[in-house]
């Protein structure tokens, strides 16, 4: 079953994508990270090129030709990922394909809306038995 794990009140998404994408890949894990908006998607794109400054995750789109064989990507292709191991979803929906994967992050915002999205998505979680984790990013 996927463990699901929730970091709140994010202030710098960019920042902690990063952090999660480095913890991952030094574990040996491919990443999705899902981004179905092209604004979002493109400055994760551009934060993982340039932070920090002597430090590079290889990552490509997951509608690249090379996608298969990078170990990171961004958007909303599962069948991509070579190995469906840790999805960090920066959407406020329920990925319907979130169960394929070994570890599901969510990482929510402090804006009510996000929140309100963010505890509708643990609600869910719960609901069907997933095994949830908090991390509280207030003070961070």
């Amino acid at each position: 079953m996927t463990r699901v794990d929730f970091y709140s009140n994010a202030r710098d998404k960019l920042d902690i994508v990063r952090r999660l994408v480095d913890k991952s890949r030094q574990s040996g894990q491919c990443v999705l990270v899902r981004a179905t908006d092209a604004r979002l998607a493109g400055e994760i794109d551009r934060y993982l090129w340039t932070q920090p400054v002597l430090s590079f995750q290889p990552h490509v789109p997951s509608s690249h030709p090379l996608a298969r064989e990078t170990p990171v990507l961004i958007g909303d292709d599962p069948d991509a990922l070579a190995s469906p191991d840790v999805l960090i979803n920066l959407d406020t929906d329920t990925p319907a394909y979130f169960g394929r994967f070994e570890r599901l992050l969510e990482i929510v915002g402090a804006e009510e809306g996000e929140v309100l999205a963010g505890r509708e998505r643990y609600r869910f979680y719960k609901a069907r038995g997933y095994a949830l984790e908090h991390h509280d990013l207030a003070g961070r």
